[in-house]
């Protein structure tokens, strides 16, 4: 083990790479719970979801550890899933194994860009100035995500600023738009962000969860992350946030799952099928292929570069590698390679793009640098099955403290931002905002990159944009184009 992951070579230790994969796992797991959800309200069992989200995401999480030797864990992605549910089923019209065909597509399409070297030719083109940009950016994204996820933030909308409710909008709302539930609620400019009043315990568990993971990390105790997530979660249960009771193994009837997982398994063939028998709908069926894999690719390269550069993660020597190597011989190829490969088997088993999760930089930051790391997560999302109603106790509230703490961490990327020339620091903050007021990392690149190219328009040096980041930029703007005609 300390050979094959190269331990010592990287500074790290067993103990440390299972104790940030443990972490990574604690930080990304409710994916279990809110992916079903989300594809449920689309038609699909649930229960075959939550294996589906399981096998998808043990399976790929492995091949990135052993194949590609990086602490990097995949899921099902958030925003991806949501698309799936309610633009592609809901808004479009499609089922949800014409869907999961759709997503089928894009794996393949994904590999096919990995294999050619596509890629990690975007990757290369990208400025130095705009991988800062992107590092900063993703961490005001975890730290937010981290706020969000605490309602620590609150949001509120009046009646008139409902633009759509489960991807409808409420002109158009019958009682089939709310038979199974309200999974979505969409608002314009009009929605306001605030402040929580700090009534809810839940909420008061999450500031002290801050402040404990903050003094371990401030005092450099090891595994001070995941003791952070622990401590917080046994302080939820006399505060009444963690309910013991929840832990129930007698409800833990994996037969059923595993019955279930016979109608979405290998469903995306049925799908295609249908999806292709009118040729009117081809068009609609391509564009929405193309949306899925642009948001795909770009959530991944950011994720690689915002946390892959600063931890020493990617090397100057790997990056070296990725450009002039042939093959999966640089750490780059074969990480990207095994994220191509989650969604095509995401897809044959039941769930929506399965892609690099950014909540890895928590592991990262817990000392995980090797491939065992991921091997660790990918274990804890196996035994999960097995022990889901302890996994299932540990609150939000716990997590989201180590998701603001790793934020920070992650902000340090701008230190490398000039921010005193103006033409750098309008990407790098549109990097940023984009991201976390959009709630996405592919839509926080497409306006760094956006911006970038209208700096240097203007400034004439349009001979520095790379033909490639020209073709991002297009393709950037061409989705948001298909987004609003869809």
């Amino acid at each position: 083990m300390e050979n094959y992951f190269g331990l010592k070579e990287h500074g790290t230790s067993v103990s440390t790479e299972i104790m940030a994969g443990i972490t990574t796992f604690f930080a990304m797991s409710y994916i279990l719970f809110v992916n079903p959800a989300i594809l449920g309200a689309a038609g699909m069992p649930t229960q075959a979801v939550f294996l589906a989200t399981i096998i998808a995401t043990a399976i790929s999480t492995l091949v990135m550890g052993l194949f590609a030797n990086v602490p990097y864990a995949l899921a099902p992605g958030m925003g991806l899933n949501a698309f799936f549910t309610y633009t592609v089923v809901f808004g479009l019209g499609f089922s949800w194994q014409e869907a999961l065909a759709m997503v089928l597509l894009c794996g393949v399409f994904n590999i096919l860009i990995t294999v050619t070297k596509i890629r990690k030719s975007i990757i290369k083109s990208i400025p130095l100035s705009l991988q800062h940009a992107i590092g900063g950016g993703i961490g005001v994204f975890v730290a937010y995500l981290g706020f969000k996820n605490a309602n620590i933030i609150n949001f509120s909308a009046s009646a008139g600023n409902i633009v759509s409710i489960n991807g409808v909008s409420p002109a158009e709302a019958t009682a089939k738009t709310f038979e199974n539930g309200v999974f979505s609620v969409g608002a314009n400019g009009g929605v306001v962000p605030e402040i929580s009043t700090f009534t809810d315990p839940a909420v008061l568990l999450a500031i002290i969860g801050l402040f404990i993971t903050t003094i371990l990390v401030i005092k450099k105790v090891r595994g001070a992350i995941l003791i952070g997530i622990i401590a917080t979660t046994l302080i939820g249960v006399p505060m009444g946030v963690v309910d013991l009771s929840m832990i129930n193994f007698a409800d833990n009837n994996l037969a059923t799952a595993f019955g279930e997982l016979g109608v979405t398994f290998l469903a995306a063939f049925g799908g295609m099928a249908s999806l292709f028998s009118d040729p009117s709908r081809l068009p609609l069926v391509l564009m929405t292929i193309f949306a899925f894999s642009l948001s795909d690719t770009f959530d991944t390269i950011g994720t690689f570069i915002g946390t892959g550069r600063r931890t020493g993660i990617f090397s100057a020597e790997d990056e070296a590698a990725l450009e002039n190597s042939s093959g999966f011989s640089s750490k780059m190829d074969k990480a990207l390679f095994a994220d191509a490969i989650g969604t095509f088997i995401g897809a044959l088993f039941g769930t929506s793009n399965t892609t690099t999760y950014v909540e890895s930089a928590a592991g990262i930051a817990e000392g995980g640098r090797t491939g065992l790391t991921a091997v660790s997560t990918a274990a804890a999302f196996i035994l999960s099955a097995l022990i889901l109603p302890i996994v299932g106790i540990v609150p939000a509230a716990a997590t989201a403290p180590a998701l603001i703490i790793v934020g920070v961490m992650m902000v340090s990327s701008f230190l490398d931002v000039d921010w005193s020339d103006f033409n750098d620091a309008l990407p790098a903050f549109f990097a940023a905002f984009f991201m976390a007021l959009c709630f996405s990392i592919s839509y926080g690149i497409a306006a760094a990159f956006i911006f970038y190219c209208l700096v240097k328009v203007a400034t004439g040096k349009t001979k520095e944009i790379h033909p490639i980041l020209w073709g991002a930029t297009f393709l950037f703007i061409l989705n948001f184009i298909i987004l609003a005609v869809l």
